[in-house]
């Protein structure tokens, strides 16, 4: 194999990695579109959605159907309850309260699955086949890229859900001018609300995805802190943005780690983001707010 060939093989593995990193992206981006909040916590959501999973499906014996089912359906539940009991009473409330009050959150998650489940890696059911995929004479490991065609698949669905249906266009709506769009009819809390129940689908998804992928452990919500790049990239109120950048971002780590070592994959990717914010304050495709006075 010459040069070239690894480096479109490692390519089409990082665009591949890209699509996870969308559907992660997607849970927060809604959020703060709708609420103008920044969820620290969706790493330790989705983290805690896997452990969901394994426990139906392992410790309970469901199965990978139903412990899928329970997983969402506890994720959504505790999206809910986070939304209800923490998030909504700081309404109105400086920025920086609200993150912290998330990055509290996802450090009583990551307490919490220390207690229940311990420190160790476990190895959840294998919902996704090892079969490696070939592009040409390019591999690509299957795991890998069944993970995205399932992630790029769900964000596609989501973008096309959140463009054309009713709820839709009342997140844009309350996400525009919630004042206007709450004398119009709209209630913009239920609105929130719904933007929390993507996002605990996203993460429920992506988590069980990427400890597939990997292992499930305690630190699987790191990777929600790659996921910062590429929000930062596409725009923090860009839904579709997020699917670019992600690929972008996925695309950029895997090269990087190739050329110049994976000491590096982890910060190119920042200073990518860092760059086009310098030219861009909103990323490629985030738009400028307008505040009347």
């Amino acid at each position: 194999m010459n040069a070239f060939h690894f480096f479109i093989e490692y390519s089409i593995v990082g665009i591949a990695s890209g699509g996870v990193y969308a559907l992660i992206a997607l849970g927060i981006v809604v959020i703060f579109k709708s609420s103008q909040t920044f969820n620290f916590a969706m790493g330790e959501m989705m983290m805690l959605s896997a452990y969901l999973f394994y426990t139906a499906a392992v410790t309970f014996s469901l199965g990978i159907l139903a412990g899928m089912v329970a997983a969402l359906l506890g994720s959504i539940v505790l999206a809910l309850v986070i939304e209800r009991v923490a998030l909504r009473p700081m309404m109105g409330r400086p920025f920086i309260a609200i993150v912290m009050v998330t990055f509290g959150i996802g450090s009583i998650i990551r307490g919490v699955v220390g207690m229940i489940w311990g420190p160790n890696d476990l190895q959840i059911p294998a919902i996704l086949a090892r079969t490696p995929v070939l592009i040409g004479d390019f591999f690509i490991p299957g795991k890998t890229a069944r993970a995205a065609a399932i992630a790029v698949c769900i964000v596609l669905a989501l973008i096309l859900y959140l463009r054309y249906s009713r709820a839709g266009v009342a997140l844009r709506a309350a996400a525009a001018d919630t004042i206007t769009a709450a004398s119009m009819g709209i209630d913009v809390r239920r609105v929130v609300a719904f933007t929390w129940v993507i996002a605990a689908i996203t993460g429920c998804i992506s988590g069980v995805l990427m400890a597939n992928v990997n292992t499930l452990t305690p630190h699987l919500g790191v990777v929600a802190l790659n996921v910062l790049a590429v929000i930062i990239l596409g725009g923090m109120n860009s839904i579709g943005g997020v699917l670019v950048a992600g690929v972008i971002i996925g695309w950029l780590e895997a090269v990087t780690g190739l050329i110049l070592g994976t000491e590096f994959r982890e910060i190119t990717p920042y200073i990518l983001a860092l760059l086009v914010l310098l030219v861009r304050p909103t990323g490629l495709f985030g738009s400028r707010g307008i505040e009347r006075i």
